[in-house]
Parts: C-alpha cells; sequence; structure tokens
C-alpha cells in the first residue's frame, strides 16, 4: 500500500495501481484491519487519475468501514476525500459543504494536519465560486495549522493558494511577497507539484504587474519540470500562462496554438478552459480576426455561464462572476474598440444580477428558448427616465446614457482610480454639514468623474435611473457635488433610483404591483440581546406610519408579536407595503445571513435574508428603517446583498434600504414626510426625495438634520 502511494506521489500511476491492487488482494485475504487504509490508496489513485466516479465509490466504502469500525480518523480523511472528488467534478459548493464536515469532524479530534487540509481544499473551492474573502481566511488558517503540525509541503501549498487569491484580488504586493516566501520554502522540499503551483502563480502575479521578464523566467522553470515529467498536474496553468506571454510578445500564432491546445484538452478543468477560451480571443482580436474571437468570447461567457448555473448553493451563485469578471470585461473592450458600443452594453447588461432575475424568474420565462431583446430607449420612454448606465473596468470605465431618444457612451477612468475617490467620499461625507463644507471636493470630484460628461443629457428635474457596478455599489449619487452655480448635492438637480440591470428593469416596466392601500408595519420590538437596545423613536416613528392607512387595511406587529414566525405567517405578500421600524444587522461574510432584529421567540430574533427570499411579495415598496440595510457587500454584476436585496429576491417593486447606520432622531420626521407624499398619490422616488430635501432644506439654520448623514443612508432600489 505505501509502496503504491509512494509511485502515485510520484505520478508513476501504473506501478501504483500494481501495487495498490496486490495490496487490495492481500488485505481481502486476511479480512486485515488496513482494508478502510487500501480502500482509501485506492481512491487516492483513482482521484489523481481524474477516475472521479471509482475515487469516489472507492472513497465511500473507506467512510462505511470508518463508521462501522469507530476509526475517526479514517472518516475524516474519507469526508475530505469526497470533497476533492466533487471538487474534481466541478461541484464547488457542494465540494465546500464535504470539507466544512471534515473540518468540524478533525476539529473534535484536534488533528491538525486533517484541520489544515479541510480548510486548505475549502479555500480553493472558495476562490473558484468568487468568495475571496473567505478563501482567503480559510487558507491563512489552513498554513498556519499546518505550520504548527510540521507539515511543510502543505504549509507552502497553501501559502501559494493564498497568494493566488491576493493576485485575484489585486493585491498584488501581498501576492507577490506571499508567493517568493512560498517559492523559497518550496525549493527546499521534493514535492514538484508544489513547486509548479507556486511557479505558475509568480509567473501570473508577474504578468498583471508587467513584468514580463519574470513571467517568462517563472514560466520557462515550470515547463522544464512537467515536460521532464516530474509533475504533470500543473501543465495546463503553465501552458496559459506560455500562451499569454507569447500573446505579449505578438508571437500571435503560436499563442492560438497553445490556448487551444488546451481548450481540446477534455481533462482540463473548466476554469482553466474559460481562462484559454478568453485569452485566445483576445489574441485574435489583436491579430484583427474579429469575427473568430467573437466566437471565443461567447465561447468564454457561455462556459462560465454553465459552470455558475451548477451551482445549488445561492450564495455561491451571488459571488461566482467575482472570479471570471475580468472576462466579461475583455469583451466588453473588445465590443468598443470595433465600435459597437451597443452590443458592448448587452454584454455588460448578461452580467448583471444573474441570481436576483434567476430567481424572479416565472416558469413562463425559463421556459422561453431565446430572452427578449433588449430596447432600453423604448424602456426609457416608459419610465420616463433617463439611465446611467456603468461599467467599471480594469483597465478602462463606461458610460452609457439611455434617453428615450438615443443611446450613448462615454469613457471614464480605470476602476482603481474611481474606487480610490469613492472609499475617501464615503467616509468624507458622514462627517459633512452641507455641499459646501471644506470636505465637499471628493464629492465633487466624482460628480466629475461619473456625471459631468453626461450633464447635457439630463435635463434639470429629470427622472434618473442609475444602474451602478463594483465600488459604486456603495455610492449614494444623490450626495454626489454640483459645482455650478453654487455646490450642491445633486438630489436638488434630479429624482434617483438605484436598478440592477436593463433587464429586471424591462421587468419593472410592465408589472403589476398591488393597488390595493394596505401595510404590514412590523417593529417596535421587545429589547432581544444586549446588543440591540431599545428604539427611543420607534413607537412615534410607528404612529406616524399607521396613521397613513386605515384600520381595517393595516396589520401591526408590535413589542412581543413582532417575531420572525408572525411576520413569516401573516401573509405578506397580501400588503402593498411592508414597513420595519427596527434594528437591522448586514453580515460582511454570509449576506444572506443579514437580519432584521425582532423580538425573541425561544432563542430566535432574527428575521434572516435567506428566510426573506422564501415568501413571495407582491409589495409596491418595502421600507427598512434600520441600519446597513442595503448590505455592506458587494458581488461583481449583483450589486449589495442584504436585506433590501432579498427583499427584491422576494419580489418587492421598490425596497428602501440604509446605506450607513440610520438616526433613530431623524427617521421618523423623514418616515412621516415619506408616507404623506405616498398618500398624496406620488410615486416613491418622488416621495423619497420630498422627504430627504425637507430635512436638507429644514427651516432651522441649526437643523443637524440637513447633514448627509441623517437624509443621505436611505436609497430607493427598483424590483421587478
Amino acid at each position: 500500500m505505501v509502496q503504491g502511494l509512494a509511485s502515485d506521489f510520484l505520478q508513476q500511476f501504473e506501478a501504483a495501481d500494481s501495487s495498490i491492487s496486490a495490496a487490495e488482494a492481500l488485505a481481502n485475504s486476511i479480512h486485515s484491519s488496513l482494508l478502510g487504509d487500501v480502500a482509501q490508496a485506492r481512491g487516492t489513485l483513482e482521484l489523481d487519475q481524474k477516475k472521479y466516479s471509482e475515487a469516489g465509490r472507492a472513497f465511500r466504502r473507506v467512510l462505511a468501514f470508518a463508521n462501522r469500525e469507530k476509526q475517526n480518523s479514517l472518516e475524516v480523511l474519507a469526508l475530505g476525500s469526497l470533497g476533492n472528488v466533487a471538487m474534481g467534478e466541478e461541484h464547488y459548493d457542494e465540494a465546500i459543504d464535504w470539507f466544512t464536515t471534515a473540518l468540524r469532524k478533525a476539529r473534535t479530534l484536534g488533528s491538525l494536519s486533517s484541520e489544515s487540509r479541510a480548510l486548505g481544499n475549502m479555500g480553493w473551492n472558495y476562490s473558484v465560486v468568487g468568495d475571496f474573502q473567505s478563501a482567503e481566511e480559510s487558507l491563512i488558517e489552513a498554513q498556519s495549522k499546518a505550520g504548527q503540525a510540521g507539515l511543510a509541503d502543505n504549509q507552502i501549498f497553501w501559502l501559494t493558494f493564498l497568494a493566488g487569491v491576493y493576485s485575484q484580488q489585486r493585491r498584488y504586493t501581498e501576492a507577490d511577497s506571499t508567493a517568493r516566501k512560498a517559492l523559497t520554502l518550496a525549493k527546499g522540499q521534493d514535492d514538484q507539484y508544489t513547486l509548479t503551483a507556486c511557479l505558475n502563480t509568480l509567473s501570473e502575479i508577474a504578468l498583471a504587474t508587467g513584468r514580463f521578464d519574470d513571467a517568462e523566467k517563472y514560466n520557462r522553470e515550470a515547463l522544464q519540470i512537467e515536460r521532464e515529467g516530474r509533475d504533470q498536474f500543473g501543465i495546463a496553468s503553465s501552458t496559459v500562462t506560455a500562451g499569454r506571454i507569447e500573446a505579449r510578445k505578438e508571437q500571435y500564432a503560436e499563442a492560438e496554438k497553445t490556448f487551444q491546445s488546451v481548450i481540446a484538452d477534455h481533462d482540463v478543468e473548466t476554469p482553466l478552459r474559460w481562462q484559454a477560451q478568453a485569452y485566445l480571443a483576445q489574441t485574435q482580436a489583436s491579430e484583427g480576426n474579429a469575427r473568430l474571437a467573437e466566437r471565443e468570447f461567447t465561447e468564454s461567457i457561455r462556459t462560465i455561464t454553465r459552470v455558475r448555473g451548477g451551482l445549488q448553493h445561492e450564495e455561491f451563485r451571488l459571488s461566482f462572476l467575482s472570479s471570471a469578471i475580468e472576462f466579461y470585461d475583455a469583451y466588453v473592450n473588445f465590443l468598443i474598440e470595433r465600435r459597437r458600443p451597443f452590443d458592448a452594453l448587452k454584454v455588460a447588461d448578461l452580467s448583471r444580477a444573474r441570481a436576483l432575475e434567476e430567481g424572479l424568474a416565472t416558469a413562463a420565462d425559463k421556459a422561453k428558448p431565446n430572452p427578449p431583446a433588449l430596447r432600453p430607449q423604448q424602456l426609457a420612454q416608459r419610465l420616463k427616465a433617463t439611465l446611467l448606465f456603468y461599467w467599471m473596468g480594469h483597465g478602462q470605465s463606461y458610460l452609457w446614457v439611455i434617453t428615450p431618444a438615443k443611446t450613448t457612451y462615454f469613457t471614464l477612468p480605470k476602476a482603481a482610480d474611481i474606487e480610490l475617490v469613492v472609499k475617501s467620499y464615503q467616509k468624507t461625507v458622514l462627517g459633512m454639514r452641507d455641499a459646501r463644507d471644506a470636505g465637499s471636493g471628493d464629492g465633487k470630484r466624482l460628480y466629475e468623474m461619473l456625471v459631468e460628461p453626461a450633464k447635457k443629457l439630463i435635463p434639470q428635474g429629470s427622472r434618473v435611473i442609475v444602474l451602478p457596478d463594483e465600488s459604486l455599489y456603495g455610492l449614494n449619487f444623490e450626495t454626489l457635488v454640483v459645482p455650478d452655480p453654487q455646490p450642491h448635492f445633486w438630489i436638488e438637480d434630479v429624482t434617483l433610483t438605484t436598478a440592477s440591470s436593463l433587464t429586471l428593469l424591462e421587468h419593472s416596466a410592465v408589472g403589476s404591483p398591488t393597488k390595493e392601500k394596505s401595510l404590514l408595519l412590523v417593529g417596535n420590538t421587545e429589547q432581544s440581546s444586549a446588543d440591540f437596545p431599545a428604539l427611543p423613536q420607534a413607537p412615534l416613528e410607528m404612529q406616524k406610519v399607521e396613521s397613513y392607512f386605515p384600520d381595517p387595511q393595516r396589520k401591526i406587529l408590535e413589542g412581543k408579536q413582532a417575531t420572525a414566525s408572525a411576520y413569516l405567517s401573516s401573509s405578506p405578500e397580501r400588503f402593498a407595503y411592508l414597513h420595519f421600524v427596527t434594528h437591522g444587522t448586514a453580515s460582511h461574510t454570509r449576506p444572506l445571513e443579514s437580519a432584521v432584529i425582532l423580538s425573541k421567540e425561544g432563542d430566535s430574533y432574527k428575521l434572516y435574508a435567506r428566510d426573506i427570499v422564501q415568501h413571495h411579495l407582491n409589495a409596491n415598496l418595502v421600507t427598512i428603517s434600520a441600519c446597513n440595510g442595503s448590505g455592506t457587500r458587494a458581488y461583481s454584476g449583483e450589486g449589495l446583498v442584504g436585506l433590501s436585496w432579498a427583499f427584491l429576491r422576494a419580489g418587492a417593486h421598490n425596497v428602501i434600504g440604509a446605506l450607513w447606520e440610520v438616526s433613530d432622531a431623524s427617521t421618523p420626521q423623514l418616515m412621516d414626510t415619506l408616507y404623506g407624499e405616498l398618500s398624496r398619490g406620488q410615486d416613491p422616488a418622488t416621495a423619497l426625495r420630498d422627504a430627504k430635501l425637507s430635512l436638507l432644506h429644514s427651516s432651522d439654520p441649526r437643523s443637524v438634520f440637513k447633514k448627509p448623514f441623517y437624509w443621505a443612508p436611505f436609497q430607493l432600489y427598483a424590483g421587478s
């Protein structure tokens, strides 16, 4: 058995098979206590040869044997190995489930080595599905546990993958230093697989940072190891990098052949396949073969879509595009360069709000063979609005301005340059007094970057729907500072709504929210935890909101009646308006764990986002009068995911959520004005704007409520 495992480690699979077969025969003949270990060895060999069905059967035998014989360490090994099978079959969410179970069991045993393996493999799978934060956390702990266990090879391996995760987030300084540390350690070990993985990571970082000579050097070293037969596992990754280097050197014919060899390999991992397809497309574009390039771009996007569609966990479908958005970016740039801005807009919209759209799709929608054609100008006409669609690109960003008359696009600075100003302004705006404040400089810069190019196409007093991207998801455009004729916030010029995609807006334009004037009001809860003290102004806000609805048409869940089960059993789909007056939490690591804080019911007092999405709504407006209702984590293409997203996903036509903490002092006044305007027939966007302006334009010159901190956290999101 050990001889077979040694041969497998050296990737001498025929010799490994012979030894393990002999071990199996002997173990069976003497009913050995090592039967489970031998089956584990068989599964490992099949796994390394990518024979996933055979490997899965072997590991399930191991798991049954370990449970029967109460061999806990072997059980952990089998659980992790089944995770490896799922990973090989590209069932990434299933793999994470297996590794999570293995990790939990390993921790009860205090097995550092098993913990390290489970954590490291979880980290790799998280990176594939675009959940880089979880990947980073898992890999940092994995390499630490491996170090404590004295497993140098495992520690190097997880360090290498950690460097790759940093690189995927464009944190190149951290990526390079981590990868160099791993390389130094790897050269002291006789593990060619880890060494080539490290060299491949360093090549990718060098390419991303423009150090082409370094990239070529590392790639040459990796290929030499692989061509000498010392490692077979890293060949595809090294080949993709080699193709990228050839393309950089304008050796286009060689680069094409290199990428095509990866695409033709049926055993190559799918993420490498879509990378090869996208890089082949870019190479063909550089050669002037636009038709071939577009075909490969389309294939790349189709491959990405197929893998994403195979994920069962919604949280991973949310994050998935973060690992592939750069290839949409390349496709958008390709179309812009060929003066096809409308086609570029269609590709950009393809990446938007996929999870939201899939969750809202009816059976009839799913039965349609092709999605309806995108007609943004007709959409702008129906909505009586100007649409601002942003694309934040690595090398160049774009803005499409869609009016009923025409669609125009503008080139904007690259994403990194815009993001720096957005991050700075998000902090500054919370302390600003007014638009003439000394801290308004970033607000002016953002207006100049994001709105000024389109100024002539946005009439004063018009309705504007913003479709943001990346860092712009957490920015309230109403707070941008217009410099002329005197500094003022943009909210004073236009009525703003935020939307996720043109496709979903198309649904909203023909949707039919309920016409009933009915209210489900939830709040003024009992204190459920020391972390969530009573809100002194909650009773006042409840009174003001309920006063706009006749008694027979309102249902109020207050005090100890305001529980999660009471909300879920109250048929929320019957109500035109839902309003929550309570605390809220926004989970950054697991956004679907964001929650409305309600009264205690047993040990539970949270209405989770994951439960909200399971109960269909047809509300014209849901208002979350709570802190961070919009969420704190943005996903590529999907936007901020939290409570607002959950209510949109449940079917609400409009949702008001907060981008930051909400003041208990000012909110009752703002909500009173909001519902007063709604009762006079105003639409939600206009009513919310009027409510905000009532604070901003307060007749009391000493009113602190004029500050953006009080009126600007609330944002209106358009649903389906």
